[in-house]
């Protein structure tokens, strides 16, 4: 009979602690009568657990998305260009590179959480310097074109003047110039603004139409053809409309609404810009001198192809020269030459910007011929 294995009796010091610290606690009832309680081996300590490699991956540091990084940076080259400023540093020396350029780099490598926070906060400053210097107006447009534009673009996957061409084609009636206007009207005051000439402000307009009935008018700055479909509307047969674009796609546009309204037979789309077309209208255009002319292009090209039209010949006397925007964005050079020429008579319609309740107007200025000199 095999001796069992000695175990401190109870009384001797060690047994309470083998007792305590080794002994595996289990029912008494399993164990035969009169034989003391076994004593198993302590149970090794267990290794300190070590988390698996994938357990820290939440808290690196995730690489930018490059979709969003690039898109977020096209929006800002886009405004920095119509600001006129370099939309990108050039390639940096990472050898002997200064620290002011190798933190402009870091910045442009940032997450793309820090570029929108960047862009964000360049718009804001833009916005409030033009806030500060020519009011809610103009801060209202920049609003409209550089930041709500480009995020609309980017998220839809086309431009606001494809989605109002689209919304035309869908809506109005083919060969209905009235129904394309109201058509395009709807869409800036429900769904996004554009820069039309707009429904208050196209009523001044067509009174001035309708009370010197021109047979040659000249549009500077088309857009989306919003302008010319309307003023070819209320011409008389045999009448034509030249409205020249220095924008290829605005341009297309507008030839599918002129098409689209049945107005192709007295309108001429020309792309280009109006200080090289101006220059041509006689001998490639087949234009002796113009009854009226539409300026709605760029504010800062008002006076200058004023002048230009001038010096070529195309005003004769009783030419009309209607100009939009000169309160909103505004053209204080024009209104200033205009005004303070004997050679013009002008005549202020003050009106709204379109589709806002921003204070702006047109200026009609009628040319009474070479003779008389500026004033002193």
């Amino acid at each position: 009979m095999d001796t069992p294995a000695w175990a401190p009796p109870r009384g001797h010091p060690g047994h309470r602690r083998a007792d305590t610290l080794t002994r595996t606690p289990r029912p008494r009832g399993h164990l035969p009568r009169g034989r003391p309680d076994p004593i198993l081996p302590a149970a090794p300590r267990a290794a300190p657990r070590t988390p698996p490699a994938t357990a820290c991956v939440r808290h690196r540091k995730r690489p930018p998305n490059p979709r969003s990084a690039t898109a977020i940076a096209a929006i800002l080259a886009g405004l920095l260009g119509r600001l006129g400023l370099p939309a990108a540093l050039p390639a940096p020396d990472r050898g002997g590179s200064s620290p002011g350029r190798a933190a402009a780099v870091e910045m442009l490598e940032a997450p793309p959480l820090l570029l929108a926070a960047v862009f964000l906060g360049l718009v804001l400053v833009v916005l409030l310097l033009i806030l500060r210097r020519w009011g809610w107006g103009l801060c209202l447009i920049c609003w409209n074109e550089f930041v709500l534009q480009p995020i609309r673009n980017l998220l839809m996957g086309d431009t606001k003047e494809q989605r109002i061409l689209h919304h035309v084609l869908q809506h109005a009636e083919p060969g209905n110039a009235q129904s394309v206007v109201e058509a395009i009207d709807t869409y800036c005051q429900q769904k996004e603004w554009a820069m039309n000439v707009g429904d208050k402000k196209g009523k001044i307009v067509d009174a001035v139409i309708q009370e010197h009935q021109p047979s040659m008018l000249l549009e500077l700055g088309a857009y989306c053809g919003y302008s010319a479909v309307r003023m070819a509307r209320l011409l008389s047969p045999g009448a034509r409309l030249l409205t020249i674009e220095i924008n290829p796609d605005y341009a297309a546009i507008t030839q599918r609404m002129v098409d689209f309204a049945g107005m192709q037979d007295k309108v001429t789309v020309v792309v280009g810009a109006s200080q090289d077309i101006i220059p041509q209208l006689k001998k490639k255009y087949d234009v002796d001198t113009l009854d009226m002319v539409f300026l709605d292009h760029w504010k800062d090209r008002y006076l200058p192809d004023t002048l230009l039209l001038e010096e070529c010949g195309l005003l004769r006397k009783g030419t009309v020269l209607l100009a939009d925007n000169v309160i909103c964005p505004g053209a204080p050079d024009f209104l200033t030459h205009v005004r303070g020429s004997n050679r013009f008579e002008c005549t202020h319609y003050q009106s709204f910007l379109e589709y806002r309740k921003v204070v702006d107007g047109l200026e009609k200025a009628i040319y009474k011929g070479p003779g008389s000199e500026a004033q002193p």
